[in-house]
């Protein structure tokens, strides 16, 4: 009977993520066709709140990662005489898989408790149910300019955050392991192709959209208890990050399946 139990419990929370899945299509597709209930003025908030002030804390992630990984990479090239390749360890492993992880981590923390968080206050205040009852649907009001927020500042970010993690690799080359500027910058454009930087967007894009995602659905589906709000924002940030974790496996995969 207990395992009955939660299987049922299991197969009702799959559904209901599912269900919330096929509502935000639904809504991407009124607003496509210039039907939805979505401000324009809420989307321009939602970018500003979740763009350029995430500049600090995403430049000062990226630049420490890219020390560590810069740093403890050219220890290990220098053992081999092999200081001239630590831009292209540094570029690549930036540009195509860290800042796009890094990215996705911080809005996990940041931008997806809060989505969660706002929300799920809502839900306890009802004013998500007051929406409903004025005709107007709270997932295109709600969660629709969150994840189009996201969608547009998440390959933005991921670039930024490439950029300063190439920029620390260029300080730990030319400051400690005596490598030429312009052999440095020669070395990074050599590495750097236009694949590793289109999977890089990529995959910063889908981490973000899954950021938004998550907060939205936890808040979406939180109870009307403060409580069930703290519940919610910490759901929020471990299904996030759970997510972005499977996902980064599964793409890293399939683009190297694919050449």
């Amino acid at each position: 009977a207990r395992l009955g139990a939660r299987v049922t419990a299991w197969w009702a929370l799959r559904r209901k993520t599912l269900t919330f899945f096929g509502e935000v299509l639904l809504s991407l597709g009124r607003w496509l066709r210039g039907r939805s209930d979505m401000r324009a003025s809420d989307l321009a908030w939602q970018i500003e709140q979740t763009g350029p002030r995430s500049l600090p804390i995403v430049a000062l992630v990226c630049f420490l990662v890219g020390l560590i990984v810069a740093y403890m990479g050219a220890a290990q090239l220098q053992r081999f005489g092999a200081q001239n390749y630590i831009a292209d360890l540094v570029t690549v492993g930036v540009v195509r898989e860290v800042a796009a992880l890094l990215v996705g981590i911080v809005l996990a923390g940041r931008v997806g408790a809060a989505f969660a968080a706002q929300i799920g206050s809502m839900r306890a205040n009802e004013e998500v149910d007051a929406l409903a009852t004025m005709g107007v649907n709270p997932v295109d009001f709600l969660v629709l300019p969150r994840v189009l927020a996201l969608l547009i500042v998440g390959p933005m970010l991921t670039a930024f955050g490439a950029l300063v993690g190439m920029a620390v690799g260029w300080m730990v080359a030319v400051g400690i392991y005596g490598v030429t500027p312009l052999e440095y910058v020669y070395a990074s454009g050599q590495a750097i192709t236009l694949p590793h930087v289109v999977v890089g967007l990529i995959k910063g894009t889908a981490y973000s959209v899954l950021v938004a995602l998550a907060g939205c659905l936890q808040g979406m589906a939180a109870g009307r208890i403060a409580q069930a709000v703290g519940d919610a924002t910490t759901a929020a940030v471990v299904q996030a990050i759970v997510w972005i974790v499977v996902v980064a496996s599964a793409l890293t995969v399939v683009f190297q399946r694919l050449d």
